[in-house]
């Protein structure tokens, strides 16, 4: 369905960056924390997204590493973005910086959600936010695997998978 809503929106728009947003509860593994970018929407256009990490469900709600007890509501970002060719102009020269920067710190990383972000903050871009009711799964420990297979093979017996991609 996601991969759906984002190709039906280049149908008709075709100079806008666009991102699925899920329900945070829809992306959590119930085998320990996960690291999600939190949104911030604003008329429908993205104003934010925070890398969290740790957020794990408990009896109260989504605890996170900085102690922000969430409702497990909020929409969140697993990187599914739609782009116009323009970024890649973007990308290269936040690159040079980001090298110049943060180049010899073994543990730096280049994140797309940043460099979003500073477009966003900087007024370059704007980011259609487009919501997903589905949920998320994917293996981040490995006791995740069984319940993901499982998942998977559900969508294969609705049809909405063939039971083999290639061959």
């Amino acid at each position: 369905e996601s991969f759906k809503t984002i190709a039906d929106y280049y149908q008709t728009e075709e100079n806008h960056f666009s991102m699925v947003t899920f329900r945070l509860e829809n992306t959590l593994s119930i085998f320990g924390g996960v690291t999600r970018g939190l949104c911030t929407i604003i008329d429908e256009k993205l104003n934010t997204v925070v890398e969290t990490s740790n957020l794990e469900k408990n009896n109260n709600g989504v605890s996170s590493d900085n102690g922000e007890l969430l409702k497990g509501d909020e929409p969140v970002s697993m990187n599914m973005w739609g782009f116009t060719p323009i970024l890649f102009d973007y990308l290269e020269e936040k690159f040079i910086n980001f090298l110049k920067e943060e180049g010899s710190e073994l543990k730096s990383e280049y994140l797309i959600p940043s460099v979003i972000n500073d477009l966003i903050q900087a007024g370059d871009e704007s980011v259609h936010i487009l919501n997903s009711s589905e949920s998320w799964f994917g293996v981040t420990y490995k006791e995740d695997k069984p319940y993901v297979v499982g998942e998977i093979q559900k969508l294969i017996e609705k049809g909405v998978y063939p039971k083999k991609l290639f061959g």
